[in-house]
């Protein structure tokens, strides 16, 4: 069996870059694995996320880039990737993703699960009712009213 990942439909892309995916929806024999590719543009951010059914493990094709992981408490790691480099992030471990060099990033990452998926702090921010989320950041609710709710995923410079 074959599956042209590079040439499937993106899930999100933007001007900044994209994500594709490929699981038990679009490659009907991958039942137990799904997997990500990810481009991101020069400058351009993989905006923060976390995966709630799989741990991530990634390669990193091309580009560098530098990855932050947020920790269960006030603990965050930021590395530095480039091609040839494996990552790992655990289950709903938040984390994100910014091009910091002046070529493409590229990197693959596969989950072990029958499906992709993903939470974003911009959907979640958006689709928590305001006040919980004014409260829980300090802010007010117009402050929160401001927010984005398209979720672009890849973020510009």
């Amino acid at each position: 069996f074959t599956f042209s990942l590079g040439s499937s439909a993106p899930l999100r892309q933007t001007r900044s870059g994209e994500v594709r995916a490929a699981d038990s929806r679009n490659f009907v024999v991958s039942k137990t694995i799904a997997a990500e590719l990810v481009t991101l543009r020069p400058g351009a951010l993989r905006a923060m996320h976390w995966h709630p059914n799989a741990d991530e493990w990634g390669y990193w094709i091309k580009g560098t880039g530098r990855m932050t992981v947020f920790n269960t408490g006030p603990e965050a790691a930021t590395m530095d990737f480039h091609p040839g480099d494996i990552h790992y992030v655990k289950r709903q471990y938040g984390h994100y993703i910014r091009n910091v060099g002046d070529t493409d990033v590229q990197y693959f990452a596969v989950f072990r699960s029958p499906y992709y998926a993903e939470e974003s702090l911009s959907y979640w921010l958006t689709h928590t009712p305001p006040a919980m989320v004014a409260q829980t950041l300090n802010v007010d609710e117009a402050t929160i009213a401001k927010f984005s709710s398209d979720d672009p995923v890849v973020l510009p410079a």
